[in-house]
């Protein structure tokens, strides 16, 4: 075998470990949202007293990362993972930001940092659920049955 070769096949194994740790992130992803949404609605007295808020909006913030994550779940290798990453980003940059400003809003003194972070956790999942169900279905790769 040339050089070439063997290098161009080390890079194609390459580029598919890394696609393939890429659907690993967005199916942990998916995972992590399911699991996080069970502790809420598990906990969520303890939760809500815990961030200051009535006990319903932990419970509706869990039933939002379970459906929203058991939804991603069922679209890993359904989409494009361009688009899944792009979703994936978005999400948790918002997270962030949201976490930002609960933070600041309870820092301040102000008594609405848990429905602020809650808040977001219960719309965001909801609409990248919705954003992925409506993304295009993803196309085989060139040259293959599947």
């Amino acid at each position: 075998m040339t050089r070439t070769k063997a290098a161009s096949r080390s890079g194609t194994r390459a580029e598919a470990s890394s696609t393939a740790r890429m659907w690993a992130g967005a199916l942990a992803d998916g995972v992590f949202k399911v699991v996080l949404g069970a502790v809420f609605v598990l906990a969520a007295s303890g939760t809500g007293d815990l961030l200051g808020v009535p006990a319903w909006l932990p419970a509706a913030t869990g039933a939002a990362l379970l459906i929203g994550g058991g939804i991603e779940i069922a679209y890993v290798r359904r989409r494009p993972l361009p688009a899944f990453l792009r979703l994936m980003i978005t999400y948790d940059g918002g997270w962030a930001l949201a976490t930002l400003a609960g933070l600041l809003v309870a820092w301040r003194g102000g008594t609405a940092g848990g429905e602020v972070w809650l808040g977001y956790q219960v719309v965001a999942p909801l609409a990248f659920a919705a954003l992925l169900a409506s993304a295009g279905p993803s196309r085989p790769a060139a040259g293959t049955d599947s």
